[in-house]
């Protein structure tokens, strides 16, 4: 699911080097962290929100093929002052 999740991201960024997924188990659920850099988070996160629920539900519909459960948060890295 990683790598679906890396694939998707980085053919919607214009950074796509600075792209990382990274997983993380919490309550038997994989969340995968999503870190970018700041000016792709709207390209990610779209108007309203649909770019990243269209891709929550991209996860969820491929992760319950396989019995698993999976979410998808972006980290906002903020630079210190």
């Amino acid at each position: 699911m990683q790598e679906f999740l890396e694939y998707i991201v980085k053919g919607l960024v214009l950074k796509p080097e600075e792209v990382s997924v990274t997983p993380v188990e919490r309550n038997g659920m994989t969340v995968y962290e999503l870190r970018m850099n700041p000016s792709d988070v709207g390209r990610i996160i779209g108007r309203e929100g649909m770019t990243i629920n269209a891709i929550r539900s991209l996860l969820t519909a491929g992760s319950a093929k396989k019995g698993l459960r999976c979410s998808v948060e972006i980290i906002e890295d903020r630079p210190a002052r």
